[in-house]
């Protein structure tokens, strides 16, 4: 395929986004419909597609309208490219621009509409990042990066990078982390390496990885990660301490390919029902990693950021307040009871602290950290608690 017919292809797949289609459904509906389009077709258009709602709201400005034609138009224009050049109906190209659209689009407003932030949630997300809040927009408006995370167990930064580099990728030790290599070259192959089906490496933003620098790991006792997902925090923490590491998850079923990564990884993690917590309790830590708006990935997930609504911010805001009630009986006398989100919302990250502490004062904060969203890693934030 030509440059201008992925492009095409980008407008057609957002118009199905735009009218409610999750944008991986319209990007497989799309690949099947099209089985001319090779892997390196696809990978440019789902790029394209997601550039796009990274930055949907400018784009729209730039492009005069919200439409996949539209904001194709507003992503050449945003890069300085004549799209004359590109628009010329020819083959499987967009059609030439009309003369309402030569004059349509202007540059987007400066606040909200130019970091591509919902109108409604502007106010919070400055009133969170201060004066880092445009800055902190800007990154979310481009791609994070690939990071890995290099499984101590089976080898170090350095051995692991060789590895990489004998199957043709190009990875760097990164300083977000002990555990960081960022991926220059050959990302895609990533999935398919023998350094990644044999254990040495997972795949995990940064920030990520940088929490476990930062948690209170026993090296005995048990660790609890109450809020596992697929897992990927488990597995840290199992590559760093000796202690027996359990997960649990509200829905189970997310957790169902952790036993295949744990064996994997060399490493072991019991699955824990709810109703046995108390049972297996007490835990050295327990993380929770709670559910939250991914306000600080969303650069990753840019849907998450036009679906958010402020009702749905206020219910996940008690559900993390319901889940450090639960998680805290859980944490031995002298243990530890972690908080963490994948937020930049002071609402969801120091507010929900505020919450705890005042209504559970027998706890204290011994440790607080966020990060902002940038070149390693993702927005991210974690407190950690101690009893008094």
């Amino acid at each position: 395929m030509t440059p201008a017919a992925r492009l095409a292809a980008a407008a057609e797949i957002l118009d199905q986004i735009l009218i409610g289609e999750p944008a991986e459904k319209a990007l497989t509906g799309w690949g099947r419909r099209s089985r001319f389009a090779g892997s390196g077709d696809r990978a440019a258009i789902r790029d394209l597609v997601f550039d796009a709602l990274r930055c949907k709201r400018s784009f729209a400005a730039r492009g005069g309208a919200m439409s996949g034609r539209a904001l194709m138009l507003g992503l050449l224009r945003a890069e300085g490219r004549d799209p004359a050049t590109v628009m010329t109906g020819e083959g499987h190209a967009l059609a030439p621009l009309t003369p309402e659209e030569v004059n349509a689009g202007t540059t987007p407003a400066p606040g909200a509409e130019a970091c591509d932030i919902p109108d409604w949630l502007w106010p919070a997300f400055t009133q969170s990042l201060g004066p880092r809040a445009e800055a902190v927009a800007a990154v979310m408006q481009a791609r994070g990066p690939v990071m890995l995370r290099v499984n101590l167990r089976k080898g170090t930064r350095e051995s692991v990078r060789a590895a990489l580099a004998a199957e043709g990728i190009v990875a760097v030790p990164d300083e977000i982390a002990s555990t960081a290599l960022r991926v220059l070259d050959g990302a895609r192959q990533v999935a398919r390496s023998q350094a990644y089906l044999g254990g040495l490496i997972e795949l995990q933003d940064g920030s990520s990885q940088a929490i476990m620098d930062e948690l209170r790991l026993p090296d005995h006792g048990k660790v609890l990660d109450f809020c596992a997902g697929g897992g990927g925090k488990a597995l840290a923490m199992a590559d760093r301490s000796t202690a027996e590491l359990q997960a649990h998850d509200a829905q189970p079923s997310r957790m169902k390919d952790l036993p295949a990564r744990a064996a994997r990884a060399g490493v072991q993690i019991g699955l824990t029902e709810t109703a046995a917590l108390a049972h297996e309790a007490p835990f050295a830590l327990v993380l929770c990693d709670a559910p939250c708006s991914g306000a600080g990935a969303w650069r990753r997930s840019p849907e998450g950021k036009w679906a958010l609504t402020a009702d749905r911010l206020t219910e996940l805001t008690a559900i993390q307040e319901s889940i450090l009630s639960q998680a805290a009986p859980l944490v031995a006398a002298d243990g530890v009871l972690a908080y963490a989100t994948c937020s930049v919302l002071a609402v969801e990250n120091e507010a929900r602290v505020e919450a705890f502490l005042a209504a559970n004062p027998e706890w204290l904060l011994v440790a607080s950290r966020r990060w902002d969203p940038g070149p390693s890693g993702d927005g991210f934030f974690l407190a950690q608690f101690q009893r008094r």
